[in-house]
């Protein structure tokens, strides 16, 4: 599978900061996965993507840079990142399942102002994607560019957000409502196992038929980013997924950063399929109406937290929301343990199991400062 790294920030940060520079970085994904369990594909050199937001006098679209060439073997992806700053990134390093090796193919992918990338697979993709592509209007159609099953689920996304009357061709000026972007987001997966759902009888039977999903799905529209962590099953674990937030970034020595927290702000808020640094912690407290790290004392100021397995991870005005995905595949037990075996499998590997005050605390849809 892949690898994706966001960066939402108050201020514009190096590009190389996040991509080249530190030891664990998205461009060292790509060749060593610590978290990766699959020795058969043991590298992400499918191709890369970079995505980022510049002065809005440009326009609310992003600038995308994408290459079929390995991520740690392209010189160009070393000069960019180097001389490029942003307040919003994405990164995106790619192992194929299915799909040819392309441009078109390389996330992230962008309609406007709305950029989209994937971590996973679309259970079942060979048996839902007509009926998937019927579904969406012609716009969308002919949005896609590609074969992956990536960028039609970011079709079937601007199909929904359509449909929900906020229309991707017009975007605010101060972006779209995060509950939009949300909640259009949960009725994409939802579509998606509505179109797996409907699978006629005779294929299920077919011994090549996995009906499960593992649908990481990260997009922002420039001012709001919403990512989630969602496996359709209610048995298995979902594909590892973390954060970390705080007021700055800092190298403290050559190839190690860690983030630091001054006060309560999160001026810079990090989700990474992998951890960037290994400088994780152990639990946090939930407060009682929002999960205050900093105040509670427990999670150190360089640790990545876990995302919960089927949550969804919003970022708005640096605020970070956590909230279950409530739907047939969530379990409502917090000390219940998924199996690994479905992620790990896929080349994935599946976070720490949240501790029981972690998974009450998301499930009560609190916020993390």
């Amino acid at each position: 599978m892949c690898r994706f790294l966001v960066y939402k920030g108050r201020d514009e940060i190096l590009l190389s900061k996040l991509i080249l520079d530190p030891s664990h970085s998205i461009l060292t994904q790509s060749y060593d996965c610590r978290l990766r369990t699959d020795t058969r594909r043991p590298h992400n050199g499918d191709g890369f993507g970079v995505g980022y937001y510049t002065d809005p006098q440009l326009g609310p679209e992003p600038c995308i840079f994408t290459s079929t060439i390995p991520a740690w073997n392209c010189i160009n992806l070393e000069r960019l990142a180097s001389k490029t700053t942003s307040s919003l990134i994405f990164a995106h390093v790619r192992a194929t399942t299915d799909s040819t090796l392309s441009d078109s193919n390389c996330h992230p992918f962008r309609f406007n102002s709305l950029m989209w990338m994937h971590n996973g697979n679309v259970g079942a993709w060979r048996y839902i994607k007509r009926r998937l592509v019927d579904t969406i209007s012609e716009q969308w159609f002919l949005e896609v560019k590609g074969g992956t099953d990536s960028e039609w689920a970011f079709a079937l996304f601007l199909d929904t957000m359509e449909k929900m009357g906020h229309h991707p061709s017009s975007p605010p000026p101060n972006g779209f409502e995060h509950k939009a972007l949300r909640q259009a987001m949960l009725r994409t997966i939802a579509r998606i196992n509505k179109l797996i759902a409907d699978i006629p009888e005779p294929h299920k039977s077919s011994k090549d038929l996995d009906e499960r999903s593992l649908l990481n799905f990260a997009v922002t529209d420039g001012h709001t980013v919403v990512c989630t962590r969602y496996v359709s099953s209610r048995t298995d674990e979902a594909a590892s997924l973390y954060f970390s937030s705080g007021t700055k970034w800092v190298e403290y020595e050559g190839g190690h950063y860690r983030m630091e927290r001054r006060d309560r702000g999160a001026d810079i808020v990090l989700v990474a399929s992998e951890p960037l640094t290994f400088e994780r912690g152990q639990s946090f407290q939930p407060r009682p109406h929002r999960l205050d790290p900093s105040a509670d004392g427990i999670v150190t100021p360089d640790n990545w937290v876990t995302v919960p397995t089927n949550s969804v991870l919003t970022i708005h005005r640096q605020t970070v929301m956590i909230h279950p995905i409530l739907d047939e595949y969530y379990n409502t037990s917090p000390s219940y343990v998924r199996s690994s075996g479905f992620v790990i499998s896929k080349g994935l590997v599946d976070n720490e199991t949240p501790n029981d005050e972690k998974a009450l605390a998301v499930k009560e849809g609190l916020e993390v400062k």
